[in-house]
């Protein structure tokens, strides 16, 4: 290997996936000899692996680069500032290419989409090379840069750098065939295209000889998982029958597609979370066809229900968008009321905001004002505070197996903290316990957000 030169400090936004994606950076970096910084004040180089689906993450990282500046020449106090580099990673980078690279207040440094991981020993070299000139550099900055889409990259033969933990994200495919009008990312990931299930087999044994007894499968749309061989019912079976792990989780379905098999498959095994995310985004059908999310209302309402019988107690989570282009409020009550009539444990609320590139953005005004999206967000935001509270306040008296995560509560030193099967945050009371462990807690209280108890052993 070649000897460690330069030191890496990397901030993730966004997903599960861009999560997973840093731990594959960190082990390829790590490959080719670099090292690791603790913090921006010690690093050569800063990544930023970024996110292009919310509007905040990109605020988030204009910011942050404005504040690693100002860190950095406020830590040399009056000395000759030290060289670093800035590299912009992820969906944003496909996405925002041209005015990162020509930006000056931002002065990037070098840019890698989703695919080019691999080739980034190679483009930090060129950004402190004085004549790289080479086809992947950025014409007006002559910046490096690699933001090419693959059909085939899945970094199966990468093994993620992880830090010590319960839970490992594993994902087993790439990029999304869905094209939903608001989303960047088939644009920013490429299309559809999945791991051989023995490759991610191993990947989950290795993890239980480091101690995790969680994975958590994920894809854009784990649904559409086929390897060839296995379709995702059967690779979330054999992940399950990986003798040390406790539980699997998966995310994210799409309800266009949610096979019998699959809900089966989690009927009868005990180590599969009874848990799904079930992204709903609208509850009016010319919304939904707008957004092309290739279900009705009542298409969705009927999956819900086939999802509860097939496993009562299930807890469900969603997504949803308020002021979609054109949206108007009796639309909006759609959504609510399909809220009401799923009672869903919890969700994600979001206000539209215009992607560059997405159809929506192409086809669509973005025509909804603040003043409404921001009314209409505050309304769903009551709404389902109150169902949480409610379905969490059900559960009062009742006995959980609880996975114990690493994480404390703040300022509660007696306490702990893990999750249910259905993904409900528990804070409970105990003796000491050794994170990873399975822990029945009798729930003593509830709020909107999490269950409260005591360890019942």
């Amino acid at each position: 290997m070649e000897q460690v030169k330069k030191r890496i400090f990397i901030q993730t936004w966004g997903c599960q996936m861009n999560e997973y994606d840093t731990e594959l950076v960190r082990s390829i970096l790590r490959e080719a000899g670099f090292g690791f910084a603790l913090g921006i004040e010690d690093a050569d180089v800063i990544m930023l692996n970024t996110c292009a689906v919310r509007e905040n993450a990109y605020r988030k990282v204009y910011g942050y680069i404005h504040e690693i500046r100002h860190q950095r020449a406020s830590a040399e106090n009056g000395s000759p500032a030290k060289p670093f580099r800035i590299g912009i990673l992820g969906c944003m980078a496909t996405n925002l290419r041209h005015e990162l690279l020509e930006d000056r207040k931002l002065n990037i440094d070098f840019i890698a989409g989703p695919d080019s991981y691999k080739r980034l020993p190679q483009l930090i070299k060129e950004c402190y090379a004085t004549d790289v000139g080479t086809e992947h550099c950025s014409v007006r900055t002559g910046k490096p840069y690699d933001v090419t889409l693959s059909e085939f990259e899945t970094y199966a033969d990468v093994y993620p750098s992880r830090q010590e933990g319960v839970n490992a994200w594993i994902a087993i495919m790439r990029g999304c065939n869905n094209f939903c009008t608001f989303c960047v990312v088939p644009y920013t990931r490429g299309r559809e295209r999945s791991r051989p299930a023995a490759n991610i087999l191993d990947e989950v044994r290795r993890l239980v000889g480091e101690g995790f007894k969680q994975v958590t499968l994920l894809g854009q749309n784990v649904n559409s998982y086929h390897d060839g061989t296995n379709d995702f019912a059967d690779l979330i079976e054999q992940v399950s029958q990986m003798e040390g792990i406790r539980r699997v989780r998966f995310t994210s379905p799409h309800p266009k597609d949610f096979p019998d098999k699959l809900l089966e498959v989690m009927r009868q095994n005990p180590k599969i979370c009874k848990h799904i995310h079930l992204p709903l985004q609208a509850g009016n059908n010319r919304i939904l066809d707008m957004m092309n999310r290739s279900y009705t209302r009542d298409e969705f309402l009927a999956l819900v229900h086939k999802i509860r019988e097939f496993c009562p107690g299930i807890a469900l989570s969603t997504d949803v968008i308020v002021g979609f282009p054109t949206e108007t409020n009796a639309e909006f009550t759609d959504t609510l009321s399909v809220m009401r009539e799923v009672e869903f444990d919890s969700a994600f609320m979001f206000k539209y905001s215009e992607r560059k590139g997405t159809t929506a953005s192409k086809k669509y005004k973005d025509d909804v004002s603040e003043e409404d999206k921001a009314r209409r967000i505050i309304e769903l935001n009551d709404l389902q505070k109150d169902i949480s509270l409610k379905k969490n306040r059900a559960h009062i008296g009742e006995t959980f197996d609880v996975l114990v995560n690493h994480e404390r509560p703040a300022k509660l030193p007696d306490q702990w903290q893990g999750r249910t099967d259905g993904n409900k945050l528990v804070i409970f009371k105990s003796d000491p316990v050794v994170p990873g462990d399975l822990i029945p807690v009798q729930i003593t209280d509830a709020t909107p957000h999490a269950l409260k108890g005591e360890s019942a052993i």
